[in-house]
């Protein structure tokens, strides 16, 4: 699990700098700032989220159990759920799509997970 949180970290980083890149660049010229913001949080928060993600890899080393495991699955499946679903509501509104507000509830599903993986964090470093 250590190397596969570590390929899916860098993996995300790269594209959260690459998707900051576009939402500065290109984003920038076709969205409200409204939804630019959106964009924004998305990114800034799949950034924090990956390095949560390296450190539960590093971590998993010193520290190998089920609650990093699923701390790591749960930051994956967080930022998914929530920098996807600002993602794709701010793709939508720039392609001037209606009706699709509602991907917005997925959001703090996401940031559950989020939210659960740093619990799970804390609890697989005292269990270790």
């Amino acid at each position: 699990m250590q190397t596969l949180f570590l390929k899916t970290a860098a993996l995300l980083g790269a594209l959260a700098v690459a998707l900051g890149a576009f939402g500065a660049h290109t984003l920038k010229k076709i969205l409200s700032d409204q939804y630019l913001q959106v964009f924004e949080t998305a990114v800034r928060y799949q950034f924090y989220h990956v390095f949560a993600l390296l450190t539960v890899a590093i971590l998993f080393k010193q520290f190998p159990n089920s609650q990093l495991i699923w701390s790591g699955r749960l930051f994956c499946l967080g930022i998914l759920l929530f920098s996807g679903s600002l993602y794709l509501m701010t793709v939508l509104e720039a392609l001037g799509q209606q009706g699709f507000k509602w991907i917005g509830a997925i959001t703090p599903l996401g940031g559950l997970c989020l939210i659960a993986g740093w619990v799970l964090m804390a609890v697989g470093i005292v269990k270790g």
